[in-house]
């Protein structure tokens, strides 16, 4: 008989939780402004005999490019797995943590016409497929169900 490993519920709802925190911030996040060093600087070591040139200007180019490279895939990569969701739960989610107002939960059930009880049981299937969509589940360790 073939075993699943068991799904640790809550630190795969927290990790879901922070994508989407992460998500949220991305999205208002203005790209960081690095200004390189102008001003010339002088070392007791000697320089590198390996060719190599790499200036504060480019180093500085090259992190910004960087990060702004994985903050649009962050952006990316969260709106497709969003967008993969059944209607219910893509609208919770995308009411609760995609706009750029936040909102509590008791606003989004009556928005979406649901009862508490209905509203976290769909929260929670939603956290669920997300972490497998996302990748980030986390299983409990040694233990498998049948």
């Amino acid at each position: 008989m073939f075993k699943l490993p068991e799904i640790n519920t809550e630190e795969t709802k927290m990790k879901v939780e922070g994508q989407l925190e992460d998500y949220r911030l991305a999205m208002l996040m203005e790209p960081i402004e690095n200004h390189p060093k102008v001003t010339q600087t002088f070392s007791v070591i000697p320089p590198a005999t390996n060719n190599e040139f790499v200036s504060s200007t480019e180093q500085m180019a090259i992190t910004k490019v960087d990060k702004e490279a994985a903050r649009r895939k962050l952006i990316t990569d969260m709106q497709r797995a969003v967008n993969r969701l059944p209607f219910r739960e893509r609208a919770l989610i995308v009411l609760r943590y995609m706009q750029q107002e936040e909102k509590y939960d008791y606003e989004v059930y009556n928005e979406l016409g649901l009862s508490e009880r209905s509203y976290y049981r769909v929260k929670a299937r939603a956290f669920y497929n997300l972490a497998f969509i996302l990748r980030i589940e986390v299983y409990k360790e040694g233990v498998t169900s049948a």
